[in-house]
């Protein structure tokens, strides 16, 4: 029988890995290509073609396909993703005002309706006439619906019936909170399902195209992604649950980062196009957060590793603020698309331009700044304003300067909104551009990053200076920015992990003068205890400077740049349910969790009913996720509190996890 093979893929805002493993041999070959957001095929074809060639290997022999990726956690960040309509059953506007799901909200539309449930499952009559009347104009307006119910984690009777409503009169996707999380707190829980539904649509491109691939390359294997937790899911499941692969990527690089480096203890940092994620590796593995992952500043219901997640990257905005005696440079949060890249792909006329500005007299208030579409297909556009539509019908799929785009200051906003829809991209200065002036990188157009960086050099600061003597001292100085800025979210995320609140790395003197090694009569130091591993394809650049200035040691394993696509093939299915049992009344033990509600008669009863099925449905949701022989380990929490002599029941709680490897075509 000839070996069976795994293929990873990975991918990010800007690259798309793959790796070819084997289970005794480790990782066979890899390759990058730049990820494509309007034809996400091209990319993935691009890097797993190079892979293949590369080995001589035949698509029959892969037996398993697994896929991490950043784009919905980079969606979040950016606050880009569909517009979805809310619609909240036995909710009031007042709801609105916690857990952040106004902030989430903006201005995507919001339904209230009557119905919903108690803490026991007994319902408030659902009236849908409401949705009724205003659900044929909002179907026009939105990509996508979210539908929360009150307690409907103790009975979801009234979302499954508004989501068959929904899908018989709009046909658009819908997500119920009750399939998310089986957790309390209805808002939080109405905000990760809002989010979900607004990233349905980017991952559902996403695995379709992964899907179309292996279908004309005649691979036929199973397909799983990446949880944010790190464990496996299959791609059906992540479909219709894209908000479980938040952190998806920074998950999978701590499963790689473990296997490719041997180290039990070590600060991991990942750095990325879009983003900079943060965790530690403690006894060989990672912590996960149990109050759920906090994504874009949103605190979601998603079980996922203990990851602080930065906008800071590679293709990072550069910001300039030259108001004061000496400038100040800033980095992120917002992605753009570095102009060496962004001349890569479109030839000499980008060039042309940023010769024109700097020819120019004076400085122009967009020089060094161009729009293009992004190439999601027209469905994505549904909703757009007039002004909206007028100015994306000027941007075309060639480069436009912004100094010819933008004619009046409002543009601005405009344009910006276009951005956070995922319609359009600003190409812009990076440190990606920065590196490739200083040649620490060579893979795109040199000439037009040292052409940005000479049209940022020449910003006068508030002495009436330039900010730079030349391209290089501003490339340099990005560069150092970009050190520093990492050292201060690394130094964030640590002492969060030590439990120490109140200190923000980048306010604070005393660790600006640690960093800086600035001389005294007090002189400050600063150490990790445990080593730096440093991922992402500019991991060799950027990670020995920021570990040095830590002071930790580096560890950038040789397969650093596909960190992540090893981990999405070396990772486990793990699944778990949790069923409830509550005593409303003497005598009367509800069970809920599981689907309908139960009632039994007894407590020993009702808690065997709960096990098996907590069981049942863990096992279930394993094998659907793709799980080969998964085995099941149920915990028990009971809060009884004894009340004149005799234990009261509040709740009980079975949460069974089914877990196990993937199951891999066979020969």
């Amino acid at each position: 029988m000839t070996e069976q093979l795994l293929l990873g893929i990975d991918t990010g805002g800007t690259y798309t890995d793959a790796v070819l493993f084997s289970e005794t041999r480790g990782v066979i070959a890899k390759a990058k290509a730049l990820t494509t957001r309007h034809d996400l095929a091209v990319g993935i074809a691009g890097a797993v073609d190079a892979v293949l060639a590369s080995t001589q290997v035949a698509p029959s022999a892969i037996g398993l396909v697994s896929l991490s990726t950043t784009l919905a956690t980079n969606a979040l960040v950016e606050g880009q993703g569909g517009r979805a309509g809310l619609i909240m059953i036995g909710f009031g506007p007042e709801d609105l005002a916690r857990d952040g799901l106004s902030d989430a909200l903006g201005s995507d539309p919001v339904l209230f309706i009557a119905g919903g449930h108690n803490v026991h499952g007994h319902e408030t009559p659902l009236d849908m006439a409401a949705l009724d009347a205003a659900l044929p104009a909002l179907a026009e307006t939105v990509s996508s619906f979210a539908v929360a119910g009150y307690f409907a984690v103790r009975n979801p009777a009234h979302e499954q019936r508004v989501r068959a409503r929904i899908r018989e009169v709009s046909h658009r996707p819908v997500t119920c909170s009750h399939e998310l999380s089986s957790k309390l707190g209805g808002p939080r829980r109405a905000l990760t399902t809002l989010l979900n539904a607004r990233l349905v649509s980017m991952i559902d491109r996403l695995i379709a195209a992964c899907e179309g691939f292996m279908a004309a390359r005649g691979i036929v294997a199973p397909m799983m992604v990446v949880r944010g937790d790190g464990a496996l899911m299959a791609a059906a499941e992540a479909r219709l649950r894209p908000i479980e692969t938040i952190l998806s990527g920074p998950a999978a690089s701590l499963v790689g980062a473990r296997y490719l480096t041997g180290l039990d203890n070590a600060v991991v940092s990942d750095i990325g196009g879009t983003t900079t994620d943060v965790a530690v590796l403690d006894a060989g593995l990672p912590r996960l957060d149990a109050e759920g992952a906090i994504v874009g500043g949103f605190r979601t219901m998603v079980e996922a590793v203990a990851m602080r997640t930065f906008g800071l990257g590679g293709d990072s905005e550069v910001r300039i603020d030259a108001r004061g005696l000496a400038a100040r440079i800033d980095l992120g949060p917002r992605r753009l698309l570095p102009l060496s890249l962004l001349a890569h792909q479109h030839g000499g006329g980008v060039v042309e331009v940023l010769d024109r500005q700097i020819r120019a007299t004076f400085p122009g208030r967009h020089d060094g700044r161009f729009a293009v579409r992004t190439g999601l297909p027209d469905s994505v556009a549904a909703g757009l304003n007039a002004q909206e539509q007028g100015l994306y019908a000027r941007v075309g799929t060639a480069p436009l300067p912004l100094d010819e785009l933008l004619t009046t200051m409002p543009q601005r906003a405009t344009l910006d909104r276009l951005v956070a829809r995922g319609l359009v991209h600003i190409a812009g200065f990076t440190p990606s551009d920065a590196m490739h002036v200083l040649g620490r990188q060579d893979q795109w157009d040199a000439d037009a990053a040292r052409l940005g960086a000479r049209l940022l050099a020449r910003i006068r600061d508030g002495r009436g200076q330039p900010i730079a003597a030349g391209e290089e001292e501003l490339a340099r100085a990005v560069a150092a920015r970009l050190t520093r800025q990492s050292c201060e979210v690394i130094l964030a995320s640590c002492l969060g992990e030590d439990g120490v609140s109140g200190v923000d790395p980048a306010q604070s003197p005393a660790i600006e003068r640690a960093l800086a090694r600035t001389p005294g009569i007090v002189r400050f130091s600063i150490a990790l205890d445990r080593p730096l591993i440093g991922l992402g394809a500019s991991a060799p650049v950027y990670y020995p400077a920021i570990a040095a200035e830590l002071g930790a040691e580096s560890a950038i394993p040789p397969e650093a740049d596909v960190a992540n696509a090893v981990g999405a093939v070396v990772g486990q299915v793990r699944v778990s349910v949790t069923v409830f049992v509550t005593a409303p009344e003497e005598g009367i033990f509800v069970i809920n969790g599981g689907g309908e509600s139960r009632v039994a008669s007894r407590q020993d009863e009702a808690f065997d009913i709960a096990r098996v099925l907590a069981e049942h449905k863990a096992l279930a949701a394993a094998i659907a996720n793709g799980a080969e022989e998964p085995v099941v380990h149920i915990l028990e929490e009971i809060d009884a509190p004894e009340i004149e002599g005799r234990p009261k029941l509040v709740e009980a709680r079975f949460i069974a996890t089914a877990s196990g490897r993937p199951r891999a075509a066979r020969d």
